[in-house]
């Protein structure tokens, strides 16, 4: 039997590891975003900036069949490698259909190694610290993120440096992972769940994470872009992200706790409200000193990561228990798709109504959001919240959502816990969902919810 020293060495090296790709994701994003509109027209880089979300996507629907055929260890590396290959033929070959292919393999590996971190976590967390080791994992994360957009500042776009910072960090994320002596986590079979299935036992939740994903992604890869279009430093551009990144962090507590008390369809309409007015004031502050849009920009941060955590909140209670890990699967793959979507619709407008056309369609997606929930709050009851831990949550140009319940399982249909558009969901009591001696009997046999 393994010690404590040696499982909180573990749990540390996967943490740190993962918040080292984390600074890469956060840098490389926003730096392929400036970089993709100094070589491409609006159309080309609309395409190579969604390709990494379609990957992301594909990866989450794909990845745990890979982590349970080759082991975690093998998988990650297998992961990291694609991301580092991908990454380095990128100043190699620039050109559309090379740059648009190794968006979409470094989406698959990010994707990959999100997934097989965040399940071994769970492996290897006792039961009694898994909600204080999820929760370091995750501010991590955020402070990882965070400090990706400050290297913005740092870096020449034109040079190969950005794409050297990339490599350097996910190859020694492999090293650190590759050389651990950690148990590989075993795998279990869960049932397969059509996302028809869920869209009708919870529309709002599914039409929330879709929503959330076209809104993070089209605010993380145009938003930088109109920027440097506007003469902006890259140090400017890298602050403003940074900002909305913390004001993200800022609101996952006190928005959670918020939603614990009422209806949580009623707390994504205050949520879509507040998008939409903060992406008006954007609109009309920008771009001013950033004195005067900093705090609008953590407001704008602050609900838009609180959209996808929410959603995940609420799916969870329309569903049974013992589904946790295929629900969290399928609201990755529907946030997917919206991220995906993202870019496609808002470069074309921002090309043609300028910055206004992108707020826009975040601010409509927004109300959208809030005017579907506050519809369905008024024809359906509010179901019962379940007590379950609601911790901090990371955005990603790729929100996320983890559920550590997906750590040794395995879902044939491919489904993850891992979002990529925004803010992400996190509850490390689900764990226990997949094992019916470690629920309540109440719970199990919970009564059918009328639909939400």
């Amino acid at each position: 039997m393994q010690s404590k020293t040696s499982i909180r060495a573990q749990v540390g090296t996967l943490i740190f590891a993962t918040s080292a790709i984390q600074l890469g994701i956060g840098f490389f994003n926003t730096f392929i975003a400036l970089r993709v509109a100094l070589e491409f027209d609006a159309a080309v880089a609309g395409l190579v900036l969604s390709s990494y979300f379609a990957g992301f996507t594909a990866g989450a629907y794909f990845c745990t069949r890979i982590i349970v055929r080759y082991g975690h260890i093998r998988g990650y590396a297998a992961f990291a490698g694609m991301v580092v290959a991908a990454t380095a033929l990128m100043p190699i070959l620039v050109e559309p259909v090379p740059w648009l292919v190794s968006r979409t393999f470094i989406g698959f590996g990010c994707a990959g190694l999100f997934v097989t971190a965040e399940s071994w976590l769970n492996a290897k967390a006792a039961s009694s610290q898994r909600g204080r080791v999820f929760s370091i994992y995750m501010v991590g994360l955020f402070v990882a993120l965070a400090f990706g957009q400050l290297l913005i500042g740092r870096v020449d776009l034109d040079a190969e440096t950005g794409f050297s910072i990339v490599v350097a960090l996910f190859a020694a994320a492999l090293v650190l992972v590759s050389t651990t002596r950690a148990e590989q986590p075993q795998s279990a079979v869960i049932a397969y769940l059509p996302l028809g299935k869920l869209s009708r036992a919870a529309p709002v939740a599914v039409a929330g994470v879709t929503l959330s994903g076209l809104i993070a992604a089209a605010f993380y890869a145009l938003i930088p872009i109109w920027m440097q279009d506007q003469a902006m430093s890259g140090g400017t551009i890298g602050v403003f992200m940074l900002t909305a990144v913390l004001g993200g962090l800022a609101f996952q507590v006190p928005v959670g706790s918020l939603s614990d008390r009422i209806d949580r369809r009623t707390m994504l309409v205050i949520l879509g409200i507040g998008l939409a007015v903060a992406s008006f004031g954007l609109l009309l502050l920008l771009p001013r000193s950033l004195r005067v849009v900093l705090p609008l920009a953590a407001l704008f941060g602050g609900f838009m990561s609180s959209l996808y955590p929410i959603c995940i909140a609420h799916a969870h209670e329309r569903m049974p228990a013992d589904q946790v890990v295929a629900v969290s699967g399928r609201l990755i793959l529907a946030n997917g798709l919206g991220s995906v979507i993202g870019p496609l619709v808002g470069m074309p407008l921002m090309e043609r109504f300028g910055i206004d056309g992108v707020f826009y369609l975040m601010a409509a997606a927004a109300l959208l959001l809030a005017g579907f929930a506050a519809r369905r709050r008024r024809i359906t009851e509010s179901p019962p919240h379940l007590d379950r831990t609601f911790t901090i949550l990371t955005p990603q140009p790729t929100p996320q959502a983890h559920d550590p319940a997906g750590a040794t399982t395995h879902d044939p249909a491919g489904g993850t816990a891992h979002d990529p558009a925004g803010g992400t969901a996190h509850d490390p009591a689900d764990g226990a969902a997949l094992d019916p001696a470690a629920r309540d009997p109440a719970e199990v046999a919970e009564p059918p919810r009328e639909q939400a």
